[in-house]
């Protein structure tokens, strides 16, 4: 591919899906170290792609407030066209994306052939759904002179005062037996049951670790549940940001938690993690993928998977995708894991 001086890559999806950028952005600086990118997200994402050190700059687009009606979408279409990018690459596949791509008039676009408008762009790649998101986003910039390796882990860059902030909210733990649980997400059908969560924490207090939790604003009030039933629990949902809590993956031994973005927080630590998928399955291509790492799934349903995304409540109100995967199977895999990488010394 021949590299342009400038390049737009378009990501304005979730902090999983910003993540799962990063690995595309990190190959196609280091081929071309010349090259400046710059991403455009939304807020909730812009820490992640200005903590990466191959982004010159992240430009933030807020679609659901200050830029949502026509008017000033238009207007911020054309602010950003006075970057004058060569390129743009778009992994993110909605119509919002295609008319900013459309409306900034560069000749050399690229996206997937399954987006809302394929025809915004000048080439379209095939989107193969058998493959994890990082091995589609890859092939956006012919990844093929990999030999295969996709395996290419996020990087992101935490300053010092990041580190001072997670040392003093750990400050006397024995962070050697330290594991983080992520409980919750976005959509409730990806939501391991509160009740199991609990089960499996109390196994591992039991068996001498401590636990820390892990979360946005929105996950504060599970995770007090969770904490308050529970002894040895620190809870730092809603206190950390995104790069925050990657530094404090970092001192943890390992991760549990659902088909949700600390997944991916976790592969940016790059420590052992368990995702447990309920109403989705590994095969959408959002798995942990370090060799590090696994997952647990039930999937002998007829009804699973339900969605892509997952959904505000079972379609059907058993929610068994969940229910059927019990706490002993998820501390079994849990457990091998930590045996074959734990690194407890």
């Amino acid at each position: 591919m021949n590299v342009p001086d400038k390049i737009l890559i378009i990501q304005t999806a979730f902090p999983g899906d910003a993540i799962l950028t990063l690995p595309m952005i990190q190959l196609l600086k280091n081929k071309n170290e010349d090259v400046l990118i710059d991403v455009l997200c939304i807020p909730s994402t812009k820490e992640i792609f200005e903590a990466s050190p191959y982004v010159n700059s992240a430009i933030a687009m807020d679609k659901k407030d200050k830029h949502k009606s026509v008017f000033s979408l238009m207007k911020f279409i054309r602010t950003l066209k006075k970057n004058d990018y060569d390129k743009i690459i778009c992994p993110h596949k909605s119509l919002r994306s295609a008319i900013i791509t459309i409306g900034l008039g560069v000749k050399d676009t690229i996206g997937f052939e399954n987006s809302t408008l394929m025809y915004a762009f000048k080439k379209v790649v095939k989107y193969n759904p058998e493959d994890h998101e990082v091995k589609r986003n890859l092939s956006l910039i012919d990844f093929e002179n990999l030999n295969g390796d996709w395996k290419i882990l996020p990087e992101i860059k935490i300053n010092d005062d990041i580190k001072k902030k997670v040392s003093e909210l750990l400050n006397g733990i024995n962070r050697q037996k330290l594991i983080a649980f992520a409980p919750g997400s976005v959509w409730e059908t990806k939501k391991y049951p509160k009740e199991y969560y609990a089960k499996i924490i109390s196994q591992f207090i039991s068996s001498g670790y401590n636990i820390v939790l892990i979360g946005g604003e929105e996950d504060k009030i599970l995770c007090n549940d969770l904490k308050n039933n529970l002894s040895n629990v620190i809870n730092s949902a809603g206190l950390l940001s995104l790069v925050e809590s990657i530094e404090l993956l970092k001192n943890s031994k390992f991760l549990i938690c659902n088909d949700s973005a600390p997944t991916h927080l976790g592969m940016c630590a790059d420590i052992p993690v368990l995702t447990i998928y309920c109403s989705t399955v590994p095969g959408f291509g959002f798995y942990p993928y370090n060799e590090k790492s696994g997952y647990v799934s039930y999937d002998d349903l007829n009804c699973k998977p339900c969605g892509i995304h997952g959904h505000d409540a079972c379609p059907l109100g058993t929610f068994v995708c969940a229910k059927y995967l019990e706490p002993d199977l998820v501390i079994k895999e849990a457990e091998k894991l930590i045996r074959q990488y734990g690194n407890w010394q």
